[in-house]
This record gives structure tokens, C-alpha cells and sequence, in this order.
């Protein structure tokens, strides 16, 4: 990760270098700034992510815990935001889709087959788990009911005047269950989820089970307001030159938000499991990936609707309301998704294999998704 992170930071003023001066007006440019400005979201999301864990071990569980919420998942926010600045709105829906996916089967698959791979079994926390699950369902199903309200009713000719309604209203539901999870987790049932620091085969561990030294509160909320700012910055390149991208290879938009973007948004965090699970710390891998699902769509998929509807009332130029409409293939990736990770997670125990079976589902994912045709989305949405 230390060398990822070093290219990432030599990358941010190339991208910007590639855009305005050296491909200005050439076909390749959109394409290397993409590249470029995508391994500068790196660093910069590990720093984020970083800063938030040092935060919360400084103020305590219940203000870490809303820390890790707002920030958690800043990167998908940040690059979601400017997105519905330049109303790619079906470019933001897919990248949703995309962080639960690959949370869920790239990450989970490739924590399991790292870490299961010269070990019989690797175990996690049942109790956990299963809370998790059942938050990680609730949340699916609801996100999900609007997009079949309206393939229900678009086939049948029926009026779909009410779906802006049925999205802000779900977003709130969403918001008000997150909130009621922070207080389930951190403190009516705290026990359920509060072990002590992880010894993994390396031996005990630090901060976020990496050991780190902790951070000053000062350094932790500077580094963090730095990283936030420096990621808007590269973000913007990065939407701005994926949309001009797409277009070039013939790349529809919802494979660009499902596999490019979410990989790019989560990669700290994913790089963060596979190493703990490499070490054998397979509670506090699972526990990253089910959280960050958790997050993106009990936190993140409302914040972005929400923000939209502001947009929107404050004329902020091509922005449109975000509703929750995925199309039938994202519904039916994410419902299958959650469906067989849930099954083979339940016995709070994983192999080599399994992580296998998760990877395979991701890479058949991402070649449906690659050739579903632009003009289907444009109906879609």
C-alpha cells in the first residue's frame, strides 16, 4: 500500500498536467487523465480513512462511530456530489451499486482467498455477522423498492408522477435506521461488538488493527481536511474525464460507476481488509467490508438523495433529483449478492474457496455490465 500511495501522489499533478497542457484537444487524453486522477484518489482516501480511525480513538465509540459515518465512505460522497453537480445522475446510481458489490464480493472474496489460502479455516464473530446481515437486507430491499416501483408501473402504463416522493421519503427511513443502528452497536448491545485489539500472526495490533501510532486530535483533523479538499479537486477531474472516456472506448456508463468508480472510491479500505485478513484478523476484515455496504447504503445512498433535492431547489446548474432507480441488472446483481454472501457467511467461518466463489461472481458481473447498451440506460433512466 506505502507504494501505491507514493505513485498515487506523483499521479495528481500529472493528471491535471495531461489534462490542461500535454493531451489538450488529443482522442487518449480523457483516458490517461482518468487513469491518472484515479491512483491520486488513492492516497488521498487513505488519508482520509486514516485521520477518521486516529479521531475515533481519541473522542470514543459513540463520536468515533458517527466520525466513521460521515467519513467512512467520504471518497463515494465527494466523487457522488460532483457527479449530481454535472447531473450524471445514472453515473451516481450505478457507482452506488458498484460499492456494495464490491464490497461484498470483491473485497470479501479476495480477504477470503488471501487469507484462507495456506490456512484450514479462518473464523469471525457470529453475533456481528448476523446484525450486520440483517441491517445490510433491510437496507438492499428498501433502496432497491423504488426502482421496482417503477419497473411495476412503467410496464403496466401506469403514472410514475410520485416518484420523487418515494425516494426522499425512503431516504429519511434510511437515515433514521442508520441512526438506530449507531445506537444498537455502540450502545444498547456495544457488547456484541467491542472485542479486544486483534492478535493476529504478526502479534497484537494498533490502530485499526494496523498498527499505527495515534495520531494528535490537531494532526488527525488537519490531515482530514486536507485530504477532504484535495480529493474534491481530483474528483472533479476524475468524473469529468471518465464521462469523456465512456464515450470514447464505447463504454457505458453503468460499467464505468459499477466496476471503475467504486474500485477507485473504496481502494483504501480494500486494500486495508486484505491485509488484515492476511494476517489472520478475518473479524476486523469482515467486519470493514459489511460496514462499508452498510454505510453506502444506509448513509451514503441517502445523503446523495438528499443533496440532490437541495441542488436542485438552490438552481445549481444541470443538476436533476436523484431517485432511486436502478436498472433491473443492478437490482438483480445486488439482491443476488447480498443473498449468497449472507448464506455463506453465517457460519462465522471462511476458506480459500469461498473467496474463489465470491471473485468468480464479481468478474461475471463485471463482463454482463460491460455489455449492457448505452441506449437501454438512457431508456432505463
Amino acid at each position: 500500500m506505502r507504494y501505491l500511495n507514493i505513485v498515487g501522489y506523483c499521479c495528481i499533478p500529472l493528471a491535471y498536467l495531461v489534462h490542461y497542457w500535454l493531451g489538450h484537444g488529443k482522442s487518449w487524453e480523457p483516458t490517461v487523465t482518468f487513469i491518472l486522477a484515479a491512483l491520486g484518489v488513492i492516497p488521498l482516501a487513505h488519508l482520509m480513512g486514516e485521520s477518521t480511525e486516529h479521531l475515533a480513538d481519541r473522542t470514543g465509540p459513540t463520536w468515533g462511530g458517527l466520525l466513521n459515518a460521515t467519513f467512512g465512505n467520504a471518497a463515494e460522497l465527494i466523487i457522488g456530489v460532483i457527479a449530481l453537480s454535472k447531473g450524471l445522475n445514472s453515473l451516481v446510481i450505478a457507482s452506488l451499486t458498484g460499492s456494495i458489490l464490491g464490497n461484498l464480493l470483491l473485497v470479501s472474496g479476495a480477504a477470503m482467498l488471501v487469507g484462507g489460502w495456506k490456512r484450514q479455516t479462518q473464523t469471525f464473530s457470529r453475533a456481528s455477522a448476523e446484525t450486520n446481515a440483517g441491517m445490510l437486507v433491510m437496507a438492499v430491499a428498501a433502496m432497491l423498492f423504488p426502482a421496482i416501483f417503477h419497473l411495476t408501473y412503467e410496464r403496466t402504463g401506469g403514472q410514475l408522477v410520485r416518484e420523487h416522493q418515494i425516494s426522499l421519503a425512503t431516504s429519511l427511513i434510511l437515515l433514521a435506521v442508520y441512526g438506530c443502528g449507531l445506537l444498537f452497536t455502540l450502545r444498547t448491545h456495544k457488547h456484541l461488538f467491542t472485542s479486544e485489539p486483534a492478535t493476529t500472526d504478526e502479534g497484537p495490533q494498533g490502530v485499526s488493527g494496523l498498527g499505527h501510532g495515534i495520531w494528535s486530535t490537531r494532526r488527525s483533523v488537519v490531515v482530514l481536511l486536507v485530504a477532504s479538499v484535495g480529493i474534491g479537486f481530483v474528483a472533479e477531474l476524475l468524473v469529468q474525464s471518465a464521462e469523456h472516456m465512456a464515450t470514447n472506448l464505447g463504454w457505458n456508463s453503468v460499467f464505468v460507476g459499477v466496476i471503475l468508480l467504486a474500485i477507485i472510491g473504496n481502494a483504501a479500505e480494500h486494500s486495508t481488509a486484505i491485509m488484515l485478513a492476511s494476517r489472520n484478523d478475518m473479524d476486523t476484515a469482515m467486519t470493514i467490508t459489511y460496514q462499508s455496504s452498510v454505510q453506502i447504503a444506509l448513509f451514503a445512498t441517502p445523503v446523495l438523495v438528499l443533496t440532490s433535492f437541495a441542488m436542485v431547489a438552490m438552481n445549481v446548474h444541470n443538476a436533476r433529483q436523484l431517485d432511486l432507480l436502478f436498472t433491473p441488472l443492478e437490482v438483480v446483481a445486488v439482491i443476488l449478492t447480498v443473498a449468497i454472501v449472507v448464506v455463506l457467511s453465517m457460519n462465522g467461518q471462511t476458506n480459500w474457496f469461498e473467496g474463489v466463489l465470491l471473485l468468480a461472481m464479481y468478474a461475471i458481473l463485471g463482463i454482463v455490465f460491460f455489455y449492457i447498451p448505452e441506449g437501454e440506460i438512457a431508456h432505463i433512466k
